[in-house]
């Protein structure tokens, strides 16, 4: 019999601030946390704006880590960590072989960043950086401050790295594998990834409109999303507030092009469909989809090409949106937050508002939540994330009473 998993913890950092209160009010107020990039020079690029957290100050009283030390990656995570396990009521209990599974696209970018300004500038660059710029370095300083010595993963696969993290934590624990696992995804905001994306030329000099018929462009963000996920029965013997139930998980690689998605959307229909089918649930069962939706000219087509595809006519009664309109697109962390901000909507019985929607795209149609403060009967949602290389995930969440 396969054993059932819930969310018992959730942490959460984004633009719209520190922790799940802030992150909900900005959601129910339908706040555009996007604003001009403060951290570095954005002048010579073509977009200016970001998703940035602004006011972070680090003042968590550390037992084995430095801060001085520390990237701001881990830092977040820090934070967002401790958020978790206290709802999750662990803070003096979590168990030592707890895994730590986190997905991740940039690491520790921000150190590898400082380490080659050094370099270039003739100074010498400070080894310590280039620990922390490497990917997995973040969750082994996890590991080590919170005295976990279970097995610490390390999930890179472009922008379903979050999700990927998390269905690899479901299948951990269903399996019988672990008890418990701490799972998230987090990246930072940085100069390197901000020249990319502007080279790729995927960056909107005006606003992030997903869905819209005249977006042209979507906007990067930092942040971090943390999840305490338990087996149901043990969750329920100590009393542990359950949050919702994972109860599918779905994943494919298209391989079709190194950042443009399959036009015909194969291979995002494909995760959706092996994820509903691992809930057990059809077309008819979902109430909200989280959409990727990143504000691009393609990605947004073939999203909802898989998703007509998958939900065919029941796509007029799903509502739809993406929350990458409000704080930008957090890479390896989004799908993560993105997971946070689907329970939160689910348990709130509100949905997340898709900003800047005005024009209906034809080649969209879509029934995207076009403003703030809707009120809705949120039952199982899902929620998507596609990446490049043709990485492509789905999640399955249900309502604990649904």
């Amino acid at each position: 019999m396969r054993r059932r998993v819930v969310v018992t913890g959730m942490g959460i950092i984004t633009s719209l601030g520190l922790g799940k209160k802030e992150n909900l009010l900005g959601i129910l107020e339908g706040r555009n946390a996007i604003k001009d990039i403060a951290s570095f020079e954005v002048s010579g690029y073509r977009g200016k704006t970001g998703g940035e957290i602004r006011d972070f100050n680090f003042s968590k009283k550390l037992k084995r880590l430095k801060p001085s030390r520390l990237d701001r990656a881990t830092k977040l995570l820090l934070v967002a960590i401790d958020e978790a396990i206290n709802e999750a009521r662990l803070v003096e209990n979590l168990p030592s072989e707890t895994p730590i599974i986190l997905g991740t696209t940039l690491g520790g970018m921000l150190s590898g960043e400082s380490y080659h300004r050094d370099i270039i500038c003739g100074q010498k660059g400070n080894p310590a950086l280039l620990i922390d710029y490497l990917a997995h370095h973040q969750g082994l300083h996890i590991a080590d401050e919170y005295g976990l010595c279970g097995s610490a993963f390390t999930v890179s696969n472009a922008c379903a790295s979050g999700a990927n993290a998390i269905g690899f934590a479901y299948n951990e624990i269903r399996s019988g594998c672990a008890e418990m696992v701490l799972v998230g995804g987090y990246d930072t905001m940085c100069e390197f990834t901000f020249a990319g994306f502007n080279s790729l030329q995927a960056i909107t000099q005006t606003l992030c409109r997903p869905f819209d018929k005249n977006r042209d462009g979507l906007v990067l963000g930092e942040g971090v999303g943390i999840m305490v996920l338990e087996e149901m029965a043990s969750a329920v013997s100590r009393n542990a507030p359950l949050l919702a139930e994972i109860i599918g998980y779905g994943e494919s690689s298209d391989a079709f092009h190194i950042t443009r998605p399959d036009p015909g959307g194969e291979g995002a229909s494909l995760a959706i469909f092996r994820a509903l089918s691992d809930a057990g649930v059809g077309s008819g069962d979902i109430d909200y989809i989280n959409a990727h939706g990143t504000g691009t000219p393609f990605n947004d087509v073939t999203e909802a090409k898989a998703i007509q595809k998958i939900f065919g006519p029941a796509c007029k009664n799903i509502a739809v949106s993406s929350v990458k309109s409000m704080i930008g697109h957090l890479l390896g962390g989004a799908s993560a937050v993105e997971a946070i901000i689907t329970i939160m909507a689910m348990n709130e019985g509100v949905l997340p508002p898709n900003l800047n929607y005005e024009t209906h795209d034809p080649e969209c149609p879509l029934n995207i939540v076009d403003g703030p403060g809707q009120r809705a009967l949120i039952r199982r949602a899902v929620s998507n994330s596609f990446g490049f290389g043709g990485t492509n995930a789905a999640i399955v969440f249900q309502g604990i009473n649904a």
